[in-house]
């Protein structure tokens, strides 16, 4: 059976749900939205706290990388979310853009167009900040964005440590200055989460134009010749073609959409043949490139209970929501990750190399360590920003059903190996100031044995992981690894484009989540004009 529409959107994530949203502004454009995961109507994904709960479980498609030759062979657990929204609804809520040399790297990369001074009027639409504004700052967006209303003691401990060991405060990671220290603005509109699907999808659902399907498995994109016609899906065991008379949009981000670009044709042809795939396009660089922020984090168990771990007792768990339920305040209202910084593990670099991630708890996500049953903890994370290791996405089968084979490559370059040690030390470090030694008992990781280069690089190996952040795998650009134009248009072919965080050329210095919401809003712009 076949439905008939202008632009068919593949995947109703964070681009996803922009680019829906805007091409059906138009009355007469016919757009549908296929997303393989349900709505988001699950009430964890809306409450901010509810992050913690879901790095694993039923919103994600269950993915653990290749192991990880340079990290001990580990597996690593793999979040990527299954559900309308993508990863705004499950991600931290961290509201950080990059620093605006990251899109300037990008036009020397051959995304022209790209340029902070082109890009910058695409966050600032997207932006509906409520308590910052000027020329940095949308005030009337449909991503909503605002201060954690009660920072967690600790939060405020770990803020004031960074400022002890001379690292300066910083109110705003998005101003003229990303350097410092401060408490992160989320993705939040009164104390709920504001995810692309409850921004700006929700507000469009009335729209007569815009049916949103899910719980549909793309199968392939349907070509004739060398045009994308529409998409061939799978929705309750039934297979169903969505034409599309425009173009087909491919938003399923950087782990799914060079999925699904192999699963219909267009990759590299000598990998596409190994599994009986037929060769629509033969474009080396699908899958190539995968870039991924290597999270290290450090735990500690506090002499009380002063994180949100004590909430895990069930009589404060009920005072919580409760709280929550009759006043919209109190600790459901924190993102877990409230307190962050940026700065330099090479203090020659020309702007800050390491990002930092305080969370007022331990063990809060799939795979980290915590503290001993029946304490509270606290963890700090650290990664390096610009990651010269670079890692594939591959298909483990032609069959649509399995998951692909995820290589992230972490730690291949001995660059990101000293910059990781670095943050890991100036982790302990902020650890050790006055205002955090006040509330901690003893740290339990890294212990005590941790003490020479080789043990912090041995610890970073070990105890490294995502911080969920894959992009650059069907880039943008006009060398021979690159997938799709700076138009976002695929490389020898008609009728389809990329429109995600998969067409990064590089990893940006910060969280994805905003960079992939201006993605869309870019693209939205230029299909529009080009329709």
């Amino acid at each position: 059976m076949s439905k008939g529409y202008d632009y068919v959107v593949v995947g109703g994530g964070s681009s996803g749900c922009v680019l829906a949203a805007r091409l059906s502004e138009n009355p007469s454009a016919r757009v549908c939205l296929i997303e393989a995961g349900g709505r988001d109507s699950h009430p964890l994904i809306h409450m901010p706290v509810g992050f913690a709960k879901m790095t694993a479980g039923p919103l994600t498609w269950g993915m653990k990388t290749a192991p990880q030759k340079h990290a001990n062979n580990r597996e690593i657990l793999y979040a990527q979310a299954r559900v309308l929204g993508g990863g705004s609804s499950i991600n931290a809520e961290v509201f950080t853009r990059g620093h605006p040399g990251d899109y300037d790297r990008w036009v020397e990369e051959g995304a022209e167009g790209w340029g902070f001074k082109d890009i910058q009027k695409y966050f600032l639409r997207s932006e509906g900040n409520s308590i910052l504004a000027g020329a940095w700052h949308g005030t009337d967006g449909p991503l909503g964005v605002s201060n954690i209303p009660e920072p967690q003691r600790t939060t405020r401990a770990f803020v004031q440590s960074c400022q002890e060991l001379g690292i300066p405060y910083n109110p705003d990671f998005n101003g003229p200055v990303q350097e410092g220290s401060g408490v992160y603005q989320t993705t939040t509109r009164n104390n709920r989460r504001c995810s692309a699907a409850v921004g700006y999808l929700r507000p469009a659902l009335k729209r007569n134009n815009l049916p949103v399907i899910t719980g549909a498995l793309v199968l392939r994109v349907v070509f004739e010749g060398r045009r994308a016609v529409g998409v061939d899906y799978q929705v309750d065991g039934k297979r169903m073609i969505a034409r599309a008379d425009s173009e087909v949009l491919l938003t399923s981000g950087a782990i799914g959409t060079p999925k699904l670009m192999m699963l219909s044709g267009i990759g590299p042809a000598a990998a596409l043949r190994s599994h009986g795939i037929d060769v629509v396009q033969d474009l080396a660089g699908v899958g190539e490139n995968l870039q991924d922020h290597f999270g290290v984090d450090i735990v500690a168990e506090l002499k009380n209970h002063d994180s949100l771990d004590k909430y895990n007792k069930m009589h404060w768990s009920a005072w919580a929501g409760l709280q929550y339920m009759l006043f919209n305040s109190g600790p459901i209202t924190s993102n877990v990750v409230e307190g962050g910084a940026f700065w330099y593990g090479d203090k020659s670099s020309p702007y800050p190399d390491l990002q930092f991630h305080f969370l007022a708890g331990a063990g809060a996500e799939a795979g980290v360590p915590s503290v001993p049953k029946g304490s509270s903890g606290i963890t700090l994370n650290s990664y390096t920003l610009r990651p010269k290791s670079r890692g594939t996405v591959t298909l483990r089968s032609a069959d649509p059903r399995d998951l692909p084979i995820i290589d992230p490559n972490f730690l291949a370059d001995p660059e990101d190996v000293k910059i990781s040690v670095e943050g890991v030390k100036i982790s302990q470090e902020i650890f050790n100031q006055p205002s955090l030694q006040k509330y901690i008992k003893v740290r339990h990781f890294p212990s005590r044995e941790v003490r020479t280069n080789a043990d912090y690089v041995a610890y970073t190996r070990q105890y490294g992981r995502t911080s969920y952040h894959p992009t650059c795998t069907c880039k943008m650009g006009r060398d021979e690894m690159s997938v799709v134009d700076p138009q976002l248009r695929v490389h020898g072919l008609d009728g389809i484009r990329i429109c995600d965080s998969s067409t990064m050329p590089s990893l940006v210095g910060s969280n994805t989540n905003a960079a992939t919401i201006m993605i869309g809003e870019k693209a939205a712009d230029m299909i529009r004009g080009n329709a």
